[in-house]
């Protein structure tokens, strides 16, 4: 018992009741228009001395109209906002933004038209059957009631029925109840499937979060190349400077000073990128063109990197485009950062080509003697950079070749 009344009058059915009303309010300047419509044609009155038939005539021109306006591109959000709030129904099982597609726009006029029509007539039913009924109700306890019309109707104005309008009024607000309840459960059962994604819907959903995905990979390699390889310099300039002044009294202090110095530029360089990226966090996706650094901060890079690194450019470096040149710093960036974490402070050679229509980036450095210590879950830099390369339509790779470890990228200009 106690179910069967949560399920009429529980807080879902009456959020759902609500929902109706809300529909039979929006309906109300539809069916206006069609009172305007059907009064001359039928010659019955206007708006509201009408009788029953143009009162439903006005209904039926109603819902065309109604499914009409449906395919404006508001109706689907506004439409999901109130079923999201009011039916009960999960929320991740509507769509997003306005119907996209003629399937979409036609069960958006659908469910608009389903949710107008029905509201309209609950919400005259709400309006009309409770006072009638409490009129019902009161013809026991009222002789002049039962003497009217309206006992008359009931034929209560009989001896001994009067009390039979108790139950007939409380019938009557219970049916009331229980078709409210139904048309709800109704509508919640068909808001998903009218109001629910399209595959269009989906595609553009599928979009976003490959969207979101890259974004989230690109500020990955950004975090990434920076802070590893600032990490791995500072690290292999801090070593070299130790062991030099574990030399004793003859430590070359000139080579401890040169060491502190590219710690210090190497560290100033990664705040300034660091800052950059949780730029690119804060103001969201598109804040990264024209930021970032390029090839113009290369020769900063390389002597921060330590003495052991030689550059090389052949052409010119200045027509390179903005997002190439900063990939293309990002590339040489990870794998000096290789070669100091694997290579031990063997000497790197870094050689740049942009004479063709590639820009061609080789990074050379000796074998190390011993396989690199592998760490746990593995590295993540040559993978970045094939796939900065890949993205930029060229290609990377990277192996031993001729005695030493050669890392070759070419990316389109």
């Amino acid at each position: 018992m106690r179910r069967f009344a949560t399920a009429l009058l529980g807080q879902r059915a009456r959020r759902r009741w609500l929902h109706l009303i809300v529909g039979g309010a929006l309906f109300m300047p539809y069916w206006m228009v069609g009172t305007l419509v059907m009064g001359p044609l039928l010659d019955e009155g206007g708006m509201f001395t009408g009788g029953l038939g143009v009162q439903l005539g006005a209904y039926g021109v109603a819902l065309p109209l109604v499914a009409v306006t449906a395919l404006f591109p508001l109706a689907r959000p506004m439409s999901v906002a109130a079923a999201r709030a009011l039916c009960g129904v999960p929320a991740d099982r509507f769509a997003d933004g306005p119907a996209r597609g003629r399937e979409a726009k036609a069960r958006t006029a659908g469910w608009f038209t389903l949710h107008l029509g029905a509201g309209a007539l609950i919400s005259g039913a709400t309006l009309a059957l409770p006072p009638f009924a409490a009129a019902v109700l009161a013809l026991p306890f009222s002789p002049s009631l039962r003497d009217s019309e309206l006992g008359a109707f009931w034929g209560l104005d009989r001896p001994g029925w009067g009390w039979a309008a108790l139950p007939a009024g409380l019938l009557m607000l219970l049916a009331l109840v229980a078709v409210v309840a139904a048309t709800g459960a109704l509508l919640a059962r068909q808001a998903p499937r009218l109001l629910g994604p399209s595959p269009a819907d989906r595609l553009a959903a599928a979009e976003r979060r490959a969207a979101e995905a890259e974004s989230r990979n690109r500020l990955a390699r950004e975090l990434h190349d920076s802070v590893g390889h600032a990490l791995s310099a500072v690290t292999l300039q801090a070593g070299a400077a130790r062991r030099v002044l574990d030399g004793g009294e003859g430590a070359d202090l000139e080579f401890v000073r040169e060491a502190l110095t590219a710690i210090e530029e190497t560290t100033r360089r990664t705040v300034g990128e660091l800052d950059w990226v949780l730029g690119l966090l804060r103001r969201g996706e598109g804040a990264e063109e024209g930021v970032g650094p390029g090839l113009d901060a290369l020769a900063a890079l390389v002597r921060g990197a330590g003495p052991g690194v030689a550059l090389t450019v052949t052409g010119d470096l200045a027509p390179v485009p903005q997002t190439v040149s900063r990939e293309a710093y990002r590339i040489v960036q990870e794998g000096l950062t290789n070669a100091a974490r694997h290579a031990g402070g063997a000497p790197v050679t870094v050689r740049l080509d942009a004479r063709t229509e590639e820009l061609e980036i080789t990074m050379e450095n000796p074998l190390p003697d011993r396989p690199p210590v592998t760490r746990p879950g593995g590295g993540r830099g040559l993978h970045g950079i094939a796939e900065r390369a890949r993205l930029l339509g060229g290609a990377a790779g990277a192996g031993p070749a001729d005695g030493v470890w050669r890392l070759t990228a070419r990316i389109p200009r």
